[in-house]
């Protein structure tokens, strides 16, 4: 399938590895112009050659934390009018919500969800101007399916959750869609830091914690995150101009509800 985005320009955080980068990969792929952003510069530049090496498309690299101002600013400096938006951002700490101080609550909603909102609204009407635009927050599965030790990035995503639902129905005439990415356990190097304070709680060695996991999902593995790339890919296409304010939930099944 053509997805008709060849030519369009993406802002891409957090592409330096993990499930930003295989969003990158795959938009990339179709032909799209990137400008990627991390907090590791040397990781960046190196991505950002190998994306545009393998892939033949120009790749800018605006290192800084996107959960900054200052790495904001530096990000839409070099990409003023994207056609697409990829938020995406490292999660916060992982414990008991007894034991985290207010500056870790603040810290949280900033980096996962004030910073994608400052993102959308510097970019958003500029795009339904254009005609076209997609915008999509990596967020976590964890807004349908709570954990208790993952407190501070559930109240600071379902914050943003609820964000877009109240403003993507204005956008939806101008071809502009806003949507959220829900994943659940995908090969990276974020999940293998949470299952290691995971399984250092239970008592388990993390080896113990990835195959018990493992053992529990219906798939029976781990998410490979080139499938995670493929859904963004599909999301920003021209094919996906009627699909907005959804929460895409990839999880390999285990979410046991309904809706």
């Amino acid at each position: 399938m053509d997805l008709g985005i060849a030519g369009k320009t993406a802002l891409i955080c957090g592409a330096s590895k993990g499930l930003g980068r295989a969003c990158a990969e795959a938009l990339a792929a179709e032909g799209v112009q990137l400008v990627i952003t991390g907090r590791n510069a040397d990781a960046l530049h190196e991505a950002a050659q190998a994306l545009s090496a393998r892939h033949g498309v120009k790749v800018d690299a605006a290192a800084g934390d996107i959960t900054t101002q200052a790495g904001q600013d530096e990000a839409l400096r070099r990409c003023p009018k994207p056609d697409i938006l990829v938020t995406n951002a490292a999660g916060p700490p992982v414990g008991d919500w007894r034991g985290f101080t207010r500056e870790q609550w603040l810290a949280a909603a900033d980096g996962n969800m004030v910073a994608s909102i400052l993102l959308i609204r510097a970019v958003v009407d500029g795009m339904a101007e254009r005609g076209f635009g997609r915008i999509l927050n990596i967020t976590s599965a964890m807004v349908k399916a709570p954990h208790p030790a993952l407190s501070l990035s559930v109240a600071a995503r379902l914050g943003l959750t609820g964000f877009v639902k109240t403003i993507a129905p204005a956008y939806i005439k101008a071809n502009v869609t806003i949507n959220n990415l829900l994943p659940e356990q995908f090969e990276t190097d974020r999940l293998r830091s949470n299952l290691s304070k995971i399984a250092a709680g239970s008592g388990r060695s993390l080896d113990e914690e990835i195959a018990a996991r493992k053992a529990a999902s219906a798939a029976g593995r781990f998410g490979r995150v080139e499938e995670f790339g493929a859904v963004c890919a599909f999301y920003c296409s021209q094919q996906a101009g009627y699909l907005t304010a959804q929460n895409v939930l990839l999880d390999g099944g285990m979410y046991p509800g309904v809706f």
